[in-house]
């Protein structure tokens, strides 16, 4: 039997036959658990109890891109072990390479996720679990050691009553320029988050000019980022650069 990853590549590989099923990047929508009694359960009904997953678009095409990424090159999974566990990883991609996809989502969900990112219900014997949300909040904001990063900053002004001051964001989040510039929008707009600068002091009555320094990762390079973009329009996406430059790292 074909690994999901084999049967991805073959999909790509006969992209021009006319009777092919194509890959779809994302996971089958939603997904049913079952857990049966054991042989020593006392005689009841139902016999089992069901997990029944409702919204799960919020993390289906991560989960698929995650997948696709730790395949891709040998490197992946050792690096974002040490993010994730070694554990998790082995175990998420056996359950990919199984086509277990209801298993693996639970496992992302119980695993990753903070009991009040989803809402659960139990109605008869089925545990209802809703996924409804957006992306960043079910899937990158539980990446936060991986996106970590941290910039200084320093005030000319010795009376200044913050000079010096750290700004740690968990997430990357690329706000798209107030203006429109030449060149690429979305290179321009990482550059600005993470290079260095230097602006006038906000602080009341300071008036100096605050020199902010280089963003790095506060855990080293991750093995893959994902960037924030949720303000953007679509028309301002059309176009995405072949790499980006984030904090001296391709």
């Amino acid at each position: 039997m074909k690994t999901l990853f084999e049967e991805i590549k073959a999909s790509i590989k006969n992209n021009y036959n006319q009777d092919r099923s194509f890959w779809r990047p994302v996971l089958p929508w939603g997904g049913v658990f079952t857990i049966k009694a054991g042989r020593k359960a006392v005689s009841c009904t139902p016999l089992y109890v069901e997990i029944r997953l409702k919204n799960t678009c919020t993390i289906d095409g991560f989960l698929m891109l995650l997948y696709v990424i730790l395949h891709e090159n040998e490197n992946f999974p050792r690096e974002l072990s040490l993010h994730l566990g070694r554990e998790f990883v082995d175990c998420f991609l056996y359950l990919m390479d199984t086509y277990s996809f209801t298993t693996v989502k639970l496992l992302w969900i119980w695993d990753k996720m903070e009991k009040q990112q989803y809402k659960s219900e139990v109605h008869k014997a089925s545990l209802i679990i809703d996924l409804f949300g957006n992306e960043h909040d079910n899937f990158t904001k539980n990446l936060e050691n991986l996106m970590s990063t941290i910039q200084e900053s320093y005030c000319s002004n010795w009376r200044c009553p913050i000079r010096v001051q750290e700004d740690q964001q968990r997430t990357i989040n690329i706000n798209p320029p107030q203006e429109i510039p030449h060149g690429n929008l979305i290179r321009l707009a990482v550059a600005e988050l993470f290079c260095s600068r230097i602006e006038l002091c906000e602080e009341r009555g300071c008036g100096g000019l605050r020199e902010f320094s280089q963003r790095v990762f506060c855990h080293g390079a991750p093995p893959f980022v994902v960037l924030n973009m949720q303000h953007w329009k679509s028309e301002d996406l059309a176009y995405v650069p072949y790499y980006l430059d984030l904090s001296d790292h391709k």
